[in-house]
This record gives structure tokens, C-alpha cells and sequence, in this order.
């Protein structure tokens, strides 16, 4: 939790990433040609919030790498740019490939654009390093050689929250009213929400599709309502979130209400009177690694404030980068391939067990987390309205299980 912050020493021995080494900076060679990497991320629109978020991690990522010496003694340099939309993502991807200097693209939060600068940076025989798109055919039918995933998949998503739901007893022999957001995203949750709810004995009572620029529910909210369902599944997405849950709120809706897709800065918008409910996390500031806390300190002491998943996982797939460049010893293409998806290469990722790139489509695999709002008479600060759980799967189990039952169809690489 943010008040827990502060009683971690910021410098921990052997913590991950080299953060250590802002004790002591190293200072990269002025003379040295830089490691050049293009970063796309909607910074405006109903995806902006988070953007905003992976700037400021990557932000922070290039300041650590730098102080420590930046990769190899070359300093890294990171173009940034507004995808805005799939049209002006891919115009944007297309200029940056085409530069010789530009050594990877990474970045995005769409999936539809994700798509797009996957398929530039397969012409240009470059990697793309998708940090904040989820959708399961992004790793499926649509998956590329050349795109790794930083950012968690539905599959994972909905393997996570939905074992919290097992484990509370809101599936089995349970109605759900499902709304997911109206573009590939949220189709992917819906398809896993009903293929999960299918496979395990409930039954939807309710499933609705939402344009992504709605902001007046009361038509869903009645709906639900009338429906009467033991659950509602909130699949929606970007700043609708936070709407629909003052809206729900307004409503006088008892109605449990849990789904497949979280951010904490729409949690912390929404607010504590109005966030409810369990859902799914990559990561928060409230995971209890040295690391993580000594990443969290670094975050708040330089922008005031917490960092949020978005943060987190730009950060982290700049740091991976880093590191895979470091490790062969330049930008090759196929060397950064090759060594990534190497099932013995594993990465740091501030959590309790290191994270693997899966072979079969690119997916780093990775812990993640539950989250479950806090009653507004028990939140101390603006920032922690949540808990967190310990990490999923427990430690006994592959964290390959989280990728099961994706819907996304085959991956061929």
C-alpha cells in the first residue's frame, strides 16, 4: 500500500533491473551512438489516462537504464508518439520502421492498433513489444514472429478473476449480465466470460454490447435490473468505466459486480465511494517484492504519485528490452528472437517468480493478481481504495495454466 512505501529502503541489494545502480550512476559516453526505440501509446481519446501512465513509465525506465550505464555503454533513447486511433498508429509506425536508427517499436493500449504496428514491423523486419494490448487473437490467429507481449492476455485475465469467482461461489448454477465494450477487446472478454461461465455451470441472463463512446447506461442499468442476475460483469473499457460505475452507483445497485478488465487510475477516478467489486490485475503498488516496492518509491517520488499497471508494464517491457539487447549484444532482429523465446531465458519483472516469453505466441508468462475494493468507512488515502491479493496461480502450479482456454484461435509463428 502507498503508506507501506516509504518504510522500504528504495536501495535494495540485489534488486532487479539495476535500480541499485542509481546509488552510484554510471555516466554513459556522450560519443556513443544511442539504442533508439520508438514508443506509440494513445495519449488522448478514451484510451488517454492510461497512456499517460506509459509515458511516465517509460519515462522513469529510460532515466534508470541511463543512470546505470545505459545498455552496454550506449545510451538508450526512446521516440515517443501519440497513436491516437489504428489509422494515424499505423501512418506513425510506418515512419518510425522506416528509420534506420529506430532499433524496435513497443508500445500500445488498443488492440486494433497493436494489430496494425505488428503488421508495419513485420514488413520492416523489426519487433514490436506490445506493453498494453490484451486481445487473445493478437496472440492467436493474428499473432506475428516479431510481436512479443508484455501485457497479459484475456486469457490470463479471465483465468485469474475467474478463479476468484469459483472460489466465492458466483459461477456454478449462478446468472450473469455480461456488457463488454464494442470493439476487439471487449469482444475477446465476452467470448472468455461466456466460454468460462459454459464451462463451468451459470448461466448469462444478460449480454450487451456497448459502443466505446457511450456515457449513459441507464438504459443497461435498467435492463440489469429487471434481469435481476447473482452477478454483473463489467467488460467495458478506458474512461466509460468510471461512468458506468457512478452511474451504477446512482442507481442504488446491490447487485455484486465484478469483471474481466481493470486499470487503476479508472479505479482511482472512480473513487472510493463508487469503486466495488473483485477484479484482475497485472500489478499495483501494493505488490509486497522488494523490487516492486523499490520501483514503486522511484514512481512516486518522481511524479507524486503512485504508479499504476500501465506504468508498471511499460516500464517493465522497456527494462526487458534493455536487458535482451544487452544480452546479445545489439538490435539483430532475429539474435533478440531467438534469445527471447528461448525457454531458458527468463526476465526480471518485480514480482516473486521471474517471467518467460511462451514459445508458442510469444505471451510473457507471468503472476498476476486480484484486486477487491475496499468499503469506502475502511480507505485511508485516494490511492488505496483496493486490496491485493497475493500472487496467481500459487506457487505450485505452472503459470502456464493462465493462458488456458484462450479464444482467440491458433497461433502460427
Amino acid at each position: 500500500m502507498l503508506k507501506n512505501i516509504g518504510r522500504r529502503r528504495f536501495l535494495q541489494s540485489g534488486t532487479a533491473f539495476g535500480l541499485a545502480g542509481l546509488a552510484a550512476p554510471s555516466l554513459v559516453r556522450a560519443s556513443s551512438d544511442p539504442v533508439v526505440i520508438a514508443h506509440l501509446t494513445p495519449r488522448t481519446g478514451f484510451l488517454g489516462p492510461m497512456g499517460e501512465y506509459a509515458i511516465m513509465g517509460v519515462d522513469l525506465a529510460v532515466e534508470h537504464i541511463n543512470a546505470a550505464g545505459g545498455i552496454n555503454g550506449r545510451p538508450l533513447q526512446v521516440i515517443k508518439e501519440d497513436s491516437v486511433n489504428p489509422q494515424t498508429a499505423t501512418t506513425k509506425a510506418e515512419r518510425l520502421a522506416e528509420r534506420s536508427d529506430v532499433a524496435l517499436l513497443m508500445g500500445e493500449i488498443s488492440s486494433a492498433s497493436a494489430l496494425s504496428i505488428a503488421q508495419v514491423a513485420t514488413r520492416a523486419d523489426k519487433l514490436f513489444i506490445n506493453t498494453g494490448a490484451n486481445s487473445d487473437t493478437l496472440r492467436g490467429s493474428d499473432c506475428k514472429r516479431n510481436m512479443f507481449h508484455v501485457e497479459a492476455q484475456n486469457a490470463i485475465i479471465v483465468n485469474t478473476e475467474g478463479a476468484y469467482f469459483l472460489q466465492n461461489d458466483m459461477v456454478k448454477g449462478k446468472k450473469w449480465f455480461i456488457l463488454s465494450a464494442d470493439y476487439a477487446f471487449g469482444h475477446d472478454l465476452r467470448h472468455g466470460a461466456l466460454a468460462f461461465l459454459d464451462r463451468h455451470g451459470g448461466t448469462a441472463v444478460g449480454d450487451q454490447l456497448i459502443p466505446t463512446d457511450a456515457t449513459d447506461f441507464s438504459s443497461y442499468l435498467l435492463a440489469i435490473r429487471a434481469a435481476q442476475p447473482d452477478l454483473v460483469i463489467s467488460n467495458l473499457a478506458g474512461t466509460q468505466t468510471a461512468s458506468f460505475f457512478k452511474q451504477y452507483a446512482e442507481f442504488g445497485m446491490e447487485i455484486p459486480l465484478g469483471g474481466f478488465d481493470y486499470n487503476t487510475v479508472i479505479a482511482w477516478a472512480i473513487g472510493a465511494r463508487d469503486f466495488r467489486g473483485t477484479w484482475p490485475c497485472v500489478w499495483t503498488h501494493q505488490v509486497q517484492t522488494d523490487a516492486s516496492q523499490a520501483y514503486a518509491k522511484a514512481f512516486l517520488e518522481k511524479y507524486g504519485k503512485p504508479s499504476d499497471n500501465q506504468a508498471y508494464l511499460d516500464y517493465v517491457g522497456l527494462k526487458i528490452m534493455a536487458d535482451a539487447i544487452a544480452a546479445v549484444g545489439g538490435t539483430d532482429t532475429t539474435a533478440l528472437r531467438d534469445y527471447m523465446t528461448d525457454p531458458a531465458t527468463e526476465f526480471e519483472i518485480l514480482k516473486e517468480r521471474k517471467g518467460r516469453f511462451s514459445p508458442v505466441n510469444n505471451q510473457l508468462l507471468q503472476e498476476a493478481y486480484a484486486v477487491t475494493a475496499l468499503p469506502e468507512s475502511e480507505v485511508q488515502n485516494e490511492w488505496d481504495i483496493f486490496t491485493t491479493s497475493g500472487p496467481l496461480p500459487g506457487p505450485d502450479q505452472p503459470l502456464d495454466i493462465l493462458i488456458e482456454d484462450a479464444v482467440g484461435g491458433a497461433c502460427v509463428l
